[in-house]
């Protein structure tokens, strides 16, 4: 076929190659193949910055120089998009906040820590229109910085600099986000195929039934529906989407009310025309538009004739300047529905004087109108909010604290333990939700600890067992967790069942005399424990190897654990060690998938890690699924070459249970779940079996597993990154 043959066929290899004729993944043929993409979220093959540390780079920012210009932006109006009143504050806080709030804890997945806002889907969620102006008018101020100042720590400092500008005296700010350079499509937002419309509830009349891991209510929106639950007005209903939505990003009573009065103390909503004037959003826009979405192609669209969320008016008479304007118009003033210009409900006074609205946003002689959301008027009849609000409106002070410290929680939550912020606005005060811990020793006797554990006589699946399980909680979505602090020992990690409370007591008990004995943390003495274990079972398998130890962990007391918030980490399964808490609608090895990607594991190192768990006898409650050895103990590639040998057959005996028979005499020779026999069905899973199955590569296993073990014992020791 010459190449106008390919042309008239619409074969274009480049056009069509990777795509169906619908358009989807080729893999689409296959809906049920498992999807290891989100092992890849953060491959640095899309990186083009090869070698760059930005933490790093960071450190040379000028940040009085970036802050003043960040201030000068915000009164520097631009004749493509006018700044309201002058003052683009508030377009940089709703980026801001909607970067940083799409955060939710159960998963930690969200939150403005990686700039992803710059990608769909979310620079073209509906809640998100017209941030994209926000950030196209930072562009000459990153141009400038350069690669000094990361697009996620840029978009949450504008907002942050924007409360400062208009009068808050804000908590402070950190920096340290690292850009990521593709979208994050494999994170999970909702399985809704239209915007806006919800299936996430088990049942409507139950908003605690709001599916997890999602925070928001909707498919689009960053939190709840301004116009009220399913669009329909109820602010006692609302109340309930709020406490479940922002309790899902970790805020509590007062904080939300802070949070909610704190955001529309200033700025407005824009709906002060027809949304069907408005062009597709960025990622559906045409090339013409250069990246900008939600155009208005047939009318002004701009300064007075805005249209965003179709909502319409400020909140306060002053939406520039920061003041307790927003309780005072909220709790003095009756309120009744009424339709935007765009057709949106929303809340007006009845009984607002002339001087009560602020002007019109371009300054031509018009009136801004007054407006509360649904979820603002939240605030004044639900009698929790209402109280929270009423003190706040009587002391202004306690607003501004309770605001300033709620906006640093929303900005950094996602940032991880203190350790892991940089610059000269850092709070001296140590949070609880950051999850302090003390620092850990360097200088006692390792020797000593070494030889103090060798003489307790734990078996090698008891000390590897317990360190995995002290480590694996580690989440790199928002730096939680890990071995640090040894929080296993403490409420409600050691009641957990994955972490089999009466066996982890005992082992335990036996390692807090020698970390008592040595000076050492308890937290160093599980860690160096379990790595010795992995030293014995290599050396059980013939290859010696040293696995690589750093002291410095420090063990947190129960005054720095918040043990509420630490229950979203508690494991629904494990497939590193065979187990989960009851069956669920995701398959046991879409969960393996999850938790690997949590811990920021590859594929590789995810297979080689649960072979060589599988191998030393790690699995949770002694199980044999899937311990293809009768080496239990050994460090042997025994897993993989029983996978890969086709002496066998494979019968299913459950859901997820599995008899592994010889072919010849139909005896059952082992037993195994999805989560193992999904290593010799995937195809590129077993690719990376057959790698460690082969008779050659008995030691680089042992050095695969030593390394990968190495980085989740470490995921959480900031103090040893550059």
């Amino acid at each position: 076929m010459d190449g106008d043959d390919i042309g008239r066929a619409g074969k274009c290899p480049v056009m069509h190659g990777t795509l169906t004729t619908t358009g989807a993944s080729v893999m689409s043929w296959w809906p049920n193949a498992l999807n290891l993409d989100i092992l890849h979220q953060h491959d640095s093959k899309t990186n083009p910055l090869k070698g760059f540390n930005y933490r790093e780079e960071v450190k040379k920012l000028d940040v009085a120089a970036l802050k003043r210009d960040l201030t000068a932006l915000m009164t520097d109006s631009q004749d493509w998009w006018p700044a309201d009143w002058g003052h683009y504050g508030g377009l940089m806080i709703r980026m801001a906040w909607h970067s940083a709030g799409s955060y939710r804890s159960a998963d930690g997945r969200g939150g403005g820590n990686t700039g992803n806002q710059r990608f769909a889907p979310l620079n073209s969620w509906p809640d998100n229109g017209n941030l994209d102006k926000a950030r196209r008018l930072l562009w000459p101020i990153k141009k400038k910085y350069g690669n000094r100042i990361s697009w996620a720590d840029l978009m949450l400092l504008a907002g942050n600099v924007a409360y400062e500008s208009m009068g808050l005296k804000t908590f402070g700010f950190a920096f340290g986000r690292e850009d990521v350079w593709h979208p994050e499509k494999d994170v999970y937002w909702g399985s809704e195929k239209e915007w806006l419309k919800s299936t996430r509830y088990d049942a409507d009349d139950n908003r605690e039934s709001l599916s997890n891991p999602l925070a928001a209510v909707v498919m689009g929106l960053i939190y709840v529906n301004p116009e009220g639950v399913n669009g329909k007005p109820d602010p006692l209903k609302t109340a309930q989407d709020m406490r479940v939505t922002f309790g899902r990003m970790g805020m509590d009573d007062a904080e939300t009310v802070a949070l909610t009065a704190g955001g529309h103390t200033v700025g407005k909503a824009h709906g002060n025309g027809s949304a069907a004037e408005l062009g597709p959003d960025p990622e559906a826009a045409g090339i013409e538009d250069q990246g900008f979405g939600w155009v208005n192609h047939t009318g002004r669209g701009i300064g007075n004739n805005t249209v965003t969320s179709g909502v319409e008016g400020a909140w306060t008479s002053n939406p520039t300047r920061w003041d307790g304007g927003y309780f005072q118009m909220l709790l003095n003033h009756d309120w009744e529905l009424r339709r935007s210009p765009a057709g949106a409900q929303q809340w007006e006074p009845v009984n607002a004087r002339d001087d009560d609205y602020p002007s019109d946003v371009e300054r031509t002689g018009g009136k801004t109108r007054i407006v509360m959301t649904d979820a603002d008027m939240a605030l004044k009849v639900d009698p929790g909010f209402r109280a929270i609000s009423e003190i706040f409106a009587k002391d202004q002070a306690a607003f501004d604290d309770a605001f300033a410290r709620a906006w640093f929680k929303l900005l950094h939550r996602d940032m991880g333990p203190k350790s892991r912020y940089i610059g000269p606005e850092i709070p001296a005060e140590d949070l609880i939700w950051q999850d302090p811990v003390p620092a850990g020793r360097t200088d006692y006797d390792l020797a000593s600890a070494r030889a103090r554990i060798a003489a307790l006589g734990l078996s090698i699946s008891d000390r590897v067992a317990t360190a995995w399980d002290s480590a694996r909680t580690f989440r790199q979505s928002d730096y939680r967790g890990g071995a640090n602090g040894a929080r296993i020992r403490l409420a409600p990690q050691k009641d957990w069942e994955g972490n089999e409370p009466a066996r982890l007591a005992r082992v335990l008990a036996a390692l807090e005399p020698v970390a008592a004995a040595t000076g050492a943390s308890l937290a160093d003495v599980i860690v160096l424990a379990g790595s010795m274990a992995v030293e014995e079972a290599a050396q059980a398998a013939g290859v010696a190897v040293k696995v690589p130890f750093a002291p410095g962990r420090g063990d947190a007391t129960a005054d720095q654990t918040d043990a509420a918030s630490f229950d979203v980490l508690e494991p629904l399964a494990d497939g590193f060690r065979n187990w989960q808490k009851a069956d669920y609608a995701v398959s046991p090895e879409e969960m393996l998938l999850d938790r690997a990607q949590l811990m920021g594991l590859t594929a590789q190192e995810m297979t080689c890690l649960l072979g060589g768990l599988r191998v030393m006898g790690a699995n949770h409650g002694g199980t044999r699924h899937g311990v293809f050895t009768d080496r239990v103990g050994a460090l042997t590639t025994d897993f993989f070459t029983t996978l890969t040998d086709m002496s066998c057959r494979w019968v299913p005996t459950g859901s997820n249970s599995y008899d592994i028979v010889d072919r010849k005499s139909g005896a059952v020779k082992w037993t195994a779940t999805r989560a193992d026999l999904v290593f010799g069905s995937n195809s590129i899973l077993r690719a990376y079996a057959e790698v460690y199955a082969q008779d050659d590569n008995r030691a680089r296993f042992v050095e695969d597993f030593v390394a990968a073990w190495v980085k989740v014992m470490n995921a959480d020791r900031y103090d040893l990154r550059a």
